[in-house]
């Protein structure tokens, strides 16, 4: 078609609209999300709160240590003998007279032992702190030195009360007015083995809550 003087092809008017139509029938496209975007600073705040977790367990773990060594110490070396003795028969206590005092000392060695053992374990939760085998190692041992203290830490305070008490109804007396020495040391013992007690229930559950934060 011609329209004062100028020529205009049919063709491409048709091509110009068919194009407009196209371009009015085309949506926006939209950015997709990212989805990994801010997983980077969430992972590195959250390794930074497990490191944290890690440098309080080798804190608890060391002062655990110090009282297990205490009562091992306190009362491997609880001896007393009394002054007046006779010819046949001397007035001394120990600890190795008492079975139970015995497992007491066996115990916490073995407790204390661990601890310095576990000591390793307690850094490569703090050099690695999204590691989590090392975590599930620590509470596992943690519990059943947990339990292994709990028992000769009882065992022993029930035998340091009938020392301070005694019991009339076996006539046991109450040794503890003769040697007072050996029940005190005994007593402060037995009170170091249960502040151990209270650490490891510390280190279970700083290990727990690692865990399953994980």
């Amino acid at each position: 078609m011609t329209k004062s003087g100028e020529h205009y092809s049919t063709l491409e008017v048709e091509g110009e609209s068919s194009g407009a139509r196209e371009a009015k029938g085309k949506s926006p496209i939209m950015e997709a999300p990212l989805i990994g975007k801010g997983v980077g600073h969430s992972s590195e705040g959250g390794a930074g709160v497990k490191r944290g977790v890690g440098v309080i367990d080798f804190v608890v773990r060391l002062l655990a240590l110090a009282a297990s060594l205490a009562a091992t110490i306190i009362m491997g070396t609880t001896d007393q003998t009394l002054p007046f003795f006779t010819q046949f028969f001397q007035f001394r206590a120990r600890y190795y007279d008492l079975p139970t005092f015995t497992y007491f000392v066996v115990a916490n060695a073995i407790v204390a032992a661990y601890l310095v053992l576990s000591m390793p374990f307690s850094i490569v939760t703090i050099v690695r702190p999204l590691a989590k085998a090392p975590r599930l190692i620590l509470v596992i041992f943690d519990t059943i030195a947990l339990t292994l203290t709990i028992s000769a830490a009882a065992a022993a305070a029930a035998i340091v009360s009938l020392a301070h008490k005694g019991n009339t109804n076996t006539n046991w007396i109450a040794i503890c007015q003769q040697f007072d020495n050996f029940c005190q040391r005994s007593s402060g013992a037995v009170v170091a083995s249960f502040v151990t007690a209270v650490f490891f229930i510390l280190l279970v559950i700083l290990s727990t809550v690692a865990l399953k934060s994980h």
